[in-house]
Formats: C-alpha cells, structure tokens, sequence
C-alpha cells in the first residue's frame, strides 16, 4: 500500500474521542458548503491537521469568510453554520 508523503499529522483524535483523518476533509473543489463540510474544516484548521493557510488556498476561501465560521462555530455550534439560520445567530 503507498501512502501519499504529506506534511504534518494524517489524522488527529478530537476531544469527543472522533478521529479526524485527511481522507475526511471535503474535496478541494467543493463549491457547495452544507454546515457539516465547514465544521470538518475548522475542526481540521483547530485540532492541527491541516494549517489555516493550506486550508483557505485549498478551498478558495477568504480569511473574513473563513474567521466568520470558527466564531460561528464558537460561538453558537455548528448548527449556526447553516445559511437558513445566519440570521438567527446575527441577531444574538
């Protein structure tokens, strides 16, 4: 079995216990974010799997758009990534 060469961990374990690989981030060409695919990625960026900058070069993101989510996240959950609930949480 060959495994890819790639810098820093391949998975890390999140405090609930979950493990978090590599093979568990979304594609690089995802364009539809659904919370679940958000939550993925700042659990990566936070827990160390992969860093901020590879993160936001390798989605396309911005750094408001992506600072936008982990206070979500933070904030209010991972059901305050939802687009039908931005609002909700804005106002709070």
């Amino acid at each position: 079995m060959y495994l890819k060469r790639v810098d820093g961990p391949r998975q890390v374990t999140l405090p609930d216990g979950r493990i978090l690989s590599r093979a568990d981030l979304p594609p690089a060409e995802t364009r539809r974010w659904v919370a679940s695919r958000k939550a993925t990625v700042v659990e990566a960026v936070a827990f160390g799997l992969i860093g901020r900058p590879e993160a936001l070069k390798r989605y396309g993101l911005s750094d408001e758009e992506f600072d936008s989510w982990c206070r979500a996240v933070s904030e209010h959950g991972v059901s305050a990534l939802k687009v039908t609930l931005i609002q909700k949480f804005r106002q709070l």
